[in-house]
């Protein structure tokens, strides 16, 4: 009766793990593309409302991406004389600016080399 048991538990816990490993191979990982598709709001839109909170700025790098389950456009915007970088986060979703906050140089070295790291596990 005991070896039964065991059997059955057994059984039923490699049935749990490929079930789970069969919908872990189903998710795809996100793409700007698919990202974009959800988007309500254009990235020139996002772009132009992003650009109006630094006045005299360029757009270094930007990028679609979901950050705490929200979907927002992540501008760096960079202005002559100045050091660091703005970013200034926008919702994908509504056009709202979600964020916007300065970084001198050493938090801009510091993100880099994060994302770096979590493109490689990707």
């Amino acid at each position: 009766m005991k070896y039964a048991t065991r059997m059955a538990a057994l059984t039923f816990a490699a049935s749990l793990m490929a079930a789970g490993s069969a919908s872990a191979q189903k998710t795809k990982p996100e793409t700007q593309a698919s990202l974009a598709r959800e988007a309500k709001v254009t990235k020139l839109q996002a772009t132009k409302t992003a650009l109006a909170q630094v006045p005299g700025g360029k757009v270094r790098s930007s990028e679609l991406e979901r950050e705490k389950g929200k979907l927002i456009y992540s501008f760096d915007i960079k202005v002559a004389g100045k050091s660091g970088i703005e970013e200034i986060n926008v919702d994908a979703m509504t056009g709202s600016i979600v964020a916007h906050e300065h970084e001198g140089p050493k938090a801009e070295k510091k993100e880099a080399a994060a994302e770096a790291k979590e493109k490689v596990k990707k």
